[in-house]
């Protein structure tokens, strides 16, 4: 993938279409966010391609459906631990499952170790 980008990201005739989210800190985030000019397999690239994203295709739940799932367990965890997203969206998380089903929720620190019980 790294090889097609470096030889097509410079040609203004190109379009790269992400159809699912690109985490913070990637190549990827680095061009939806608009980078001019991207650090691909040791040369700095320019970008003249269009960049675009194609929503709606991620494989992950939204809070909604998260809140619905652990909505049908019969007994709450003794800790449930947020693993997964960018840090402010793991926090609201957090927050609406304290406010909403009572569990005690924390948002996992990066290498982080728990005893499981």
């Amino acid at each position: 993938m790294l090889h097609h980008l470096k030889h097509r990201l410079p040609n203004a005739d190109t379009t790269v279409l992400f159809a699912g989210y690109q985490a913070e800190g990637t190549r990827g985030r680095s061009l939806q966010d608009g980078a001019k000019e991207i650090k691909l397999l040791g040369e700095v690239v320019p970008v003249r391609a269009k960049i675009k994203v194609f929503d709606g295709f991620s494989a992950h739940a939204d809070q909604g459906e998260i809140l619905r799932w652990l909505g049908t367990f019969k007994k709450a965890p003794q800790m449930t631990y947020i693993v997964h997203g960018e840090p402010p969206a793991a926090a609201a998380l957090a927050d609406v499952i304290r406010a909403q089903l009572k569990w005690k929720v924390e948002v996992a620190r990066h290498q982080q170790k728990v005893a499981l019980t």
